[in-house]
């Protein structure tokens, strides 16, 4: 076995880049900015009213001036203003050429063609010319998109974005016990569930993930499934990949070629976990049970899918809580225990069998035990992974 850093370092020298690809700018929401982008103008493009009011040389109170025109949004006042004279003017109008100042229109008093300036408050009340940005001002990649960035771009006139491609993942559920959710189980047969909550988790991260069919505990309906992997990145089987007599993952990937990189990882759940490439693809094959699988799921699908969109080769990121019960000392292999977090701090729950999918559905964190960790007393601060 090895331990979950080493595991993660040989996952990350398997992946390898995505293409780029370029979508219209209301498709980039949610992809990872492949490179950097540069706005195409300045931001405003001109010197802007930041209130509505009167565009004015200069103001005085008690100071009588002549009206001359308007400046609204989108229709600017063509000509210039001089000392004497206002333009009425909007929020985000052209100040006219010539204005030093906007008097905010309860500080005057209009009398038909004419204003008296009542009072004058500090500043100018204009934003000038790029005051938000400059032609040329970057979003730097990689990053996810955000709708901030969405509105970003629009407002530096980018109408479509470099992304990586979405890493495309094939699913294999294994096992003669499995039918799909929907389905009529036989009396020794159970719901499949595993692909259903890593599919959800992959298209989360990013990633373009899809079914195939539910392979059998024997060679030649895992050497089906297999061939219908196509086009896919990564490749991830559920189950089958121990030891025992039904557990023909690995054999059956290796005669296909499969270039195993380890087996076997000191944690707990997910003891039983492999991975290699098979042709073009990347492959991890996990364990079956549905809380292992899933676990592993954060733990080591999470990165490599963030590595193959560009997002950095690292661990899933983990925070810190202080404990709200004690817990007992851990033992020799790194242990994810299901765990809820609130105001009191984390509290791991008592049932951690890899079987339970009630109790993983109850948790929103991952508390982690390193390798051989003494027993903990409340408050002291472990660290953990949202969940």
């Amino acid at each position: 076995m090895i331990p979950v850093t080493e595991a993660l370092d040989r996952l990350f020298a398997l992946v390898r880049p995505l293409e780029v690809e370029e979508v219209p700018l209301l498709a980039a929401h949610g992809r990872v900015l492949a490179s950097d982008v540069a706005a195409r103008r300045d931001q405003p493009p001109f010197a802007a009213s930041a209130m509505d009011g009167y565009a004015v040389v200069s103001a005085s109170v008690g100071e009588r001036l002549s009206v001359i025109g308007e400046s609204a949004a989108g229709h600017g006042f063509g000509g210039a203003v001089a000392a004497g004279q206002a333009v009425r003017i909007f929020t985000g109008a052209p100040v006219p050429q010539g204005a030093t100042r906007v008097v905010i229109q309860e500080d005057v008093t209009r009398e038909g063609g004419e204003i008296v300036v009542n009072e004058v408050e500090p500043g100018t009340n204009i934003r000038p010319a790029g005051t938000d940005f400059l032609t040329g001002t970057l979003i730097t990649a990689p990053r996810v998109i955000t709708p901030n960035d969405i509105a970003l771009m629009a407002s530096m006139n980018i109408a479509r974005v470099p992304v990586t491609r979405r890493p495309k993942v094939a699913l294999i559920s294994t096992g003669d016990e499995l039918v799909m959710p929907g389905e009529t189980p036989g009396p020794d047969q159970i719901i499949a569930s595993n692909t259903f909550g890593l599919h959800a988790l992959l298209r989360d991260l990013g990633a373009e993930p899809r079914l195939l069919p539910i392979a059998r505990d024997n060679e030649p309906s895992l050497k089906s499934a297999f061939g219908l992997i196509d086009d896919a990145d990564l490749v991830i089987t559920i189950g089958g990949a121990s030891v025992g007599d039904h557990d023909l993952v690995g054999a059956v990937a290796q005669d296909l070629g499969m270039e195993r990189a380890f087996y076997k990882v000191a944690m707990r759940p997910g003891k039983p976990l492999m991975s290699g490439r098979l042709g073009d693809a990347m492959m991890i094959g996990l364990p079956g049970n549905p809380v292992s699988a899933m676990v592993c799921g954060h733990v080591f699908v999470a990165p490599v899918i963030r590595a193959m969109l560009g997002l950095g080769a690292a661990p899933a990121a983990r925070l810190t809580a202080p404990l709200a019960e004690g817990i007992a000392a851990n033992g020799p292999r790194e242990h994810y225990m299901r765990a809820r977090l609130d105001a009191e701090g984390i509290t791991s729950f008592e049932r951690q069998d890899s079987s339970l999918l009630s109790v993983l559905g109850a948790a929103n964190a991952l508390l982690i035990r390193p390798v051989g960790d003494p027993a903990r007393q409340a408050g002291e601060v472990v660290e953990y992974l949202p969940l």
